[in-house]
């Protein structure tokens, strides 16, 4: 097919020889089959800021920091340069993730770069050579949904012990080869511990999983493992092996009421205390 712009200076610079296909286009990013020698490969072009339609990106942006502080500096500020450096700091992000994904132990494309917006990454693909389907295009038997759904959460925590949450995951940004799932599109990955909605996102893509494979499995939607997972990250237990249960006992305790009422009345007697001091201050001698 006729190169498109964006892929130009790859082909250019050598790191493509041919664009063979498109295959998707998503909120994000358009995806093209391109070939690099022998070897099929994916090339993901980033939509520009003002075209992409990924609601509250600045969400998830919370908590990411690049390490020149100029830059920092600038992308606080919300400058032309600080605008233009975010933007680059979204398009690396994903195969940042990728890379550091691979090493903790989930299956994730393997990533040769980021390049002026565009991510050169494996094509996930089966042993015919067909593009792996996505999970939500792949039905199961009760097994088989239990055996990939242990796999879903053991890549999940080993996220966690990463730093990281997906914040996006779903059936529709997990592929499916013949040796199980892999998991795509990390381009809004959040820090675990510097983003304040990371709790709420990494239920949302347990919940999302799990609601999936229940179709297959029922007796899945009652399982706790997102709170089992989260429990061991704030004790620093995570462990990339940890053997998960999906069983949680929530500890309830009955509230101590007077106790409280006690601290109230002790916080607001100091309140008052200090305002007096204020006063006392403020009056002339």
């Amino acid at each position: 097919m006729k190169i498109p712009k964006r892929l130009q200076p790859l082909y250019n610079d050598g790191l493509i020889d041919e664009v063979v296909s498109a295959l998707m286009s998503g909120k994000e990013a358009s995806v093209y089959v391109v070939r690099c020698g022998d070897t099929l490969r994916a090339a993901k072009v980033y939509k520009d800021a003002a075209k992409r339609s990924f609601k509250k990106a600045v969400t998830y942006q919370e908590g990411r920091k690049v390490r020149n502080s100029r830059r920092q500096r600038a992308m606080e500020k919300g400058s032309k340069f600080g605008r233009d450096q975010q933007e680059e700091a979204w398009q690396s992000a994903e195969s940042d993730a990728l890379i550091r994904l691979a090493k903790a132990g989930v299956r994730v494309p393997q990533s040769y770069g980021c390049y002026d917006g565009v991510l050169l990454m494996d094509l996930v693909s089966m042993e015919d050579g067909s593009v792996a389907p996505r999970l939500n295009d792949v039905s199961m038997n009760a097994d088989q949904a239990r055996e990939d759904h242990a796999v879903m959460m053991q890549y999940i925590l080993r996220m966690l012990c990463a730093g990281m949450v997906h914040g996006d995951l779903s059936e529709f940004n997990v592929l499916v080869d013949d040796y199980g799932p892999v998991i795509i599109d990390l381009p809004q990955a959040v820090d675990a511990a510097a983003n304040n909605n990371a709790r709420a996102m990494f239920d949302r893509d347990v919940l999302n999983i799990t609601e999936y494979y229940a179709q297959f499995a029922p007796e899945l939607i009652h399982t706790r493992y997102a709170d089992e997972i989260w429990a061991l990250f704030e004790e620093g237990d995570l462990d990339p092996d940890f053997a998960l249960t999906g069983i949680f006992e929530t500890e309830e305790q009955e509230a101590n009421v007077d106790s409280v009422l006690l601290e109230i009345k002790a916080a607001f007697e100091e309140e008052q205390e200090r305002l007096e001091r204020i006063r006392e201050a403020d009056e002339p001698e």
